[in-house]
């Protein structure tokens, strides 16, 4: 029993890092139509920010409240990255999605490259404070606070993002623009600037992913947001492309499931059992568990 307890928590907790990255994916899809392969830049900006800030930015810290300013810090340089790349690369190009695709994998790699060539190809070792290297005893299992920091926030962005959408006015036209971006152009609406802000706001949660993925983990690396943006697109496929709730389900499944059967099976097993679920939903159900069907 305290196993599955573990487990359950523990999947959970994967599945609130794969939620934060995809969530940023989810929404800019579902307003810009944009598969943004470069999504995995903005974690390892976050990532990296958090540590250097923690080690040099004034009032910043490794333990308490100096630990949320580094995070702070690192979630703000991952929003600005998305802004900058949303204005110069993305917004010319929104009509041109092959290129789209071409230009976003072009910088995935070149920022790979960048983190290589300023902090070095190797892990460093990342700056948790010393609860988040402890474990809290639920039900009799001893769960690493790391991954219940993961769920707590997860949690708090779906919120915010929520009422972000329902209540304030960019929010509505988020929803509209999702729904008819051609409706909500011709009623004199300018959508681009809830285009950037989207791309500021996935910048954010996948930079908080990074910040916080990296506690998890306990290192970072320039490769960490390319290995994390792979399930990230499952996530978003499996819950409907655009649906940031349909994503929270997905990404749950796709935790639990790789998790559980990861330690009852063989390592990697977990893996191959979630792409087997990808190709099923894009089989049996290709509009996702949230989508909505596409009409002519």
């Amino acid at each position: 029993m305290d196993a599955i307890i573990l487990l359950t928590l523990t999947g959970l907790g994967l599945a609130a890092l794969y939620f934060l990255v995809a969530s940023g994916l989810s929404l800019v899809f579902g307003l810009a139509d944009v598969l943004n392969f470069a999504h995995g830049l903005f974690l390892g900006v976050g990532a990296y920010a958090t540590w250097w800030a923690a080690g040099n930015l004034p009032g910043a810290g490794h333990d308490g409240l100096g630990f949320v300013v580094a995070v702070a810090f690192g979630v703000a340089a991952g929003a600005l990255m998305a802004v900058l790349v949303e204005l110069v690369l993305i917004r010319p190009l929104y009509s041109r999605t092959i290129e789209q695709v071409l230009v976003t994998v072009g910088l995935s790699l070149a920022g790979v490259a960048l983190l290589q060539a300023t902090w070095g190809a190797d892990a460093r070792r990342f700056p948790r404070p010393e609860w988040t290297r402890q474990v809290t005893s639920i039900l009799g299992a001893q769960v690493p606070n790391g991954g219940l920091l993961l769920i707590i926030a997860a949690v708090l962005v779906l919120a915010a993002i929520l009422a972000f959408l329902q209540w304030t006015r960019y929010g509505l036209i988020i929803r509209a623009g999702v729904e008819n971006r051609e409706m909500v152009t011709a009623l004199g609406i300018d959508v681009r600037k809830a285009f950037t802000l989207v791309f500021a706001i996935g910048g954010a949660a996948a930079a908080l992913a990074g910040a916080l993925g990296s506690v998890y983990f306990g290192t970072v690396s320039p490769q960490q947001g390319g290995s994390l943006l792979i399930f990230a697109f499952i996530v978003v496929v499996i819950g409907g492309m655009g649906s940031v709730v349909g994503s929270a389900y997905a990404a749950v499944a796709v935790g639990l499931l790789q998790q559980f059967v990861n330690y009852y099976g063989t390592s990697g097993l977990g893996d191959i059992c979630v792409v087997a679920l990808l190709a099923a939903v894009l089989l049996l159900r290709p509009q996702g568990i949230a989508g909505k069907v596409a009409t002519a």
